[in-house]
């Protein structure tokens, strides 16, 4: 038999409408700071017992609403925010749906207390000095009188699923459900800095927030004066789209995703593209399995976004997603950029050595501690000009001692030795795997392999994107035989291989030909470099978020870099230098390891009991 068509009872039908508005207390309390805001509110409080679950109340001192529009305010799709097509392709404020109330009023038992602002004239809107107040339960008002009260809206939620059973048992422990609240409250707080935010859990004052001229201040007071100073400003404007904020450096990378943080027009969103963005600008910076912490402003004509997708409005669409997503890329990109990002020594017993930076206090150069410290290695410009043209060749056999000569260490000149040169830089290698140098502010420690890599890599994407390869032609081609699996990934990888810098052809079943190589590459090491890179290239395709030239790339400078053991020429070490320094971001190889580490001087002094 055939099952008839109904149409369900009103009840039940805004039961199940409730569902895609309020999931959780913390949505009953995002909804209803949202309509504080939009009423112009400049002081917001929430209260909240059992972690929502039995008392939820949010209080503010917007411009109120009379009789008639409180009693149409539980009415579904009543809203005050659109009332055209064009005003909802153009949306400004938080809310516009018109479901909020009603939804929250169908699951829970609602009072809302609300009386009009005085008018700009001085007079009364209403007439009289009160509000109105009105209750409802299930759907069904129970209650709607007179009240006294001061201008603005309240609005008190009791027992949120107390009609629906089945959704209440689904909710979390009550620590977990606060968490949810907090961060709301939080992540409000900060987007709108000139509104007051008060937040009470079980009669304990968790936050308590005064409005403040500035994000940057309400930033501060949010996550404290420690944690903010270890942030990086974002400010960057071009066209139709801002972007601003705050990003943090690598070291302070945390282990999960929940701090990070987006408004868009002041609206906290989500969106994997632009997180993305953001994780592709750091660039390795930071470990696979680590992320930034960021909150990132972006503001955009609402003509340009849909912010209409998502129930909870959480989710939106640009209409250039693409351009979007390079905008945050390079911006975030560059404030890296102009940061000394050169991570502090760490020694035994996790004891961490703040670097002190390079270059004098008040000096304006975002980049000066990098140039500073580039300046510590260079030679005069006759030797950096010959060193620029030697090439650096991974595993050169040399015969050179790199111990210092005497009048190369940084120690004083015994009486009637001379006078040792200050000009005169000091560049030693150690072990065969790390360079060191005096810098202004102490020591320096590079790490070889780590420095060549991202030199390779950053002149591997740069042939990779410009097509433009740089090789050198094998005086005999050579033919290599590979694996059923490797054969087919260097077919799939042929063109990518070719801009990077080989020459190959494919030379029969599993059997390829290479007639040229990288110029980085050393002759004579063609098949066993061309088989690592296909190796790491392998290994490394579970890092989803790289491109396929990125990984290639990667895979590349990995492979052909000088490695810890190969003894350098100090010119070798100089060039290798000079030509970190010359990359976009130094301070870390392709896979996040540290290039750099700093030793101040005052932790030395610290070591040798100097005061």
């Amino acid at each position: 038999m055939a099952r008839t068509i109904n149409i369900l009872p009103e009840h039940l039908a805004r039961k199940i409408a409730a569902g895609e508005v309020v999931q959780r207390p913390e949505s009953v309390v995002k909804e209803l700071i949202e309509n504080a805001i939009d009423a112009q509110a400049r002081s917001v409080t929430i209260v909240v017992r059992n972690a929502g679950k039995s008392f939820i109340q949010v209080s503010d001192d917007g411009i109120g609403m009379s009789p008639e529009d409180a009693l149409t305010a539980f009415e579904r799709h009543a809203t005050s925010k659109i009332a055209t097509d064009e005003d909802l392709e153009h949306i400004e404020t938080l809310g516009f749906r018109g479901e909020a109330l009603a939804s929250i009023a169908a699951v829970a038992q609602v009072e809302l207390k609300t009386r009009l602002a005085v008018s700009a004239t001085g007079g009364d809107v209403q007439g009289d000095a009160l509000g109105t107040r009105i209750r409802i339960a299930g759907g069904v008002r129970e209650l709607v009188e007179p009240v006294a009260m001061e201008a603005g809206t309240s609005v008190t939620v009791r027992n949120l699923f107390y009609n629906t059973p089945a959704r209440r048992k689904f909710l979390k422990s009550d620590a977990t459900e606060f968490k949810h609240v907090f961060e709301t409250v939080q992540r409000t707080a900060m987007a709108w800095h000139e509104v007051a935010f008060t937040f009470v859990n079980d009669d304990e004052i968790i936050l308590d927030v005064q409005s403040t001229p500035t994000y940057e201040q309400r930033i501060r007071d949010l996550l404290g004066e420690e944690f903010f100073e270890s942030l990086i400003p974002v400010n960057e404007g071009s066209g139709s789209l801002r972007v601003y904020g705050f990003v943090s450096k690598p070291q302070f990378a945390r282990k999960t995703r929940t701090e990070q943080i987006f408004f868009l027009n002041r609206r906290f969103i989500t969106s994997r593209a632009l997180s993305h963005a953001v994780y592709s600008a750091y660039e390795h910076l930071v470990e696979k399995g680590s992320f930034p912490f960021f909150v990132l402003f972006l503001e955009i004509d609402p003509g340009r976004v849909d912010v209409n997708v998502h129930p909870s409005k959480l989710e939106v669409k640009f209409d250039d997603e693409s351009g979007v997503y390079r905008e945050v890329l390079n911006t975030v990109r560059r404030a890296l950029g102009s940061h000394d990002l050169a991570p502090p020594l760490e020694l035994a017993g996790d004891k961490r050595l703040s670097p002190s930076d390079t270059v004098e206090q008040g000096r304006g150069d975002q980049r000066g501690s990098r140039i500073d410290m580039h300046l510590a290695f260079m030679r005069s410009s006759s030797e950096s000009e010959t060193a620029s043209m030697f090439p650096l060749s991974p595993r050169r056999e040399t015969k050179l001692s790199i111990i210092p000569r005497p009048h190369e260490f940084p120690v004083s000149t015994p009486p009637g030795a001379g006078v040792v040169d200050q000009e005169e830089p000091r560049i030693w290698q150690l072990h065969n795997k790390y360079i060191l140098s005096q810098v202004k502010s102490g020591l320096v420690i590079i790490d070889q392999h780590a420095a060549h890599e991202r030199i390779l890599y950053e002149r591997a994407v740069q042939m990779l994107e410009r097509n433009a390869p740089l090789s050198q032609q094998l005086l005999f081609p050579q033919s290599v035989e590979l694996s059923s699996a490797d054969f087919a990934l260097v077919t799939e990888l042929l063109s990518e291989l070719q801009r990077l810098g080989f020459d190959l052809q494919t030379f029969g079943k599993n059997t390829i030909l290479i007639s040229g190589i990288p110029a980085d590459v050393r002759i004579g090491c063609e098949a066993r470099i061309l088989q690592d890179i296909l190796d790491e290239y392998r290994d490394d395709r579970g890092e989803v978020s790289l491109s396929i030239r990125d990984r290639l790339a990667k895979s590349f400078a990995c492979r052909a870099a000088i490695k810890a053991g190969d003894p350098l020429t100090v010119e070798e070490m100089r060039s290798l230098i000079d030509q970190l320094f010359a990359t976009s971001i130094p301070y870390s190889c392709p896979h996040g390891r540290p290039v750099i580490v700093k030793l101040s001087l005052e932790e030395f002094d610290k070591f040798f009991g100097r005061t």
